[in-house]
C-alpha cells in the first residue's frame, strides 16, 4: 500500500512539474488554419544547433502566460530553417531555406508574424525573455502596430522601452 501510494505520488509530482508547451503548427497546415480562422500568425523560426533557440523554447514558449495568449489569438508554426522539406508560400513551394532568405532572417531564433493571408507584419530578431514577448504579442495581436511605434505602446501600458 506504501508502495502504491509512493508510485502515486512522483507520478503526480512529475506531472505537476512537466511545463505546458505551445501545440505547434507544420508550416503548409499552420498556413491553412489561419486562412480559415482569420488569426494572425507566429512562425518560430530555428534550427537545430541555435542555442537561444533551445533557450527560448525553455523559458519564453513554456511560459503559462505566453502559451495561453498564444492559443487564443495566434496560429503558431516551427519552421526549422534549415529542414530539407519542402513549403508552400503565396503558391511557390520552397525551402524553409529560401523562405527564411526572402523574409530577409539572418540569424536565429526569429519571430515572424503574419496575417492571416500570409502577409508579414513584422520580424523580430533573437531571444525575447517572457516579461517582454507579452506586450510583442498583444501589440501584434490587437493591430496596434497599424497606429503606433512599439516604444510608444510600451509607454501607454506603462513598460520602460
Amino acid at each position: 500500500m506504501k508502495k502504491t501510494l509512493l508510485i502515486l505520488l512522483v507520478l503526480f509530482i512529475s506531472t505537476m512539474s512537466v511545463a505546458k508547451t505551445p501545440r505547434w503548427n507544420k508550416f503548409d497546415e499552420g498556413l491553412n488554419i489561419a486562412r480559415i480562422s482569420g488569426k494572425k500568425i507566429l512562425i518560430d523560426v530555428y534550427t537545430d544547433w541555435c542555442t537561444w533557440c533551445k533557450t527560448m523554447d525553455s523559458k519564453t514558449y513554456s511560459d503559462k502566460h505566453i502559451t495561453e495568449y498564444l492559443e487564443k489569438n495566434f496560429v503558431i508554426i516551427k519552421l526549422n530553417a534549415e529542414a530539407k522539406d519542402t513549403i508552400t508560400y503565396s503558391g511557390h513551394k520552397m525551402r524553409p531555406s529560401d523562405f527564411v532568405q526572402g523574409m530577409s532572417i539572418t540569424g536565429y531564433p526569429a519571430t515572424l508574424f503574419l496575417k492571416s493571408n500570409g502577409e508579414a507584419i513584422t520580424m523580430l530578431p533573437g531571444y525575447i525573455e517572457p516579461g517582454r514577448f507579452i506586450y510583442v504579442l498583444s501589440f501584434i495581436a490587437e493591430n496596434q502596430y497599424e497606429k503606433k511605434k512599439f516604444p510608444d505602446y510600451l509607454l501607454e501600458k506603462g513598460v520602460k522601452p
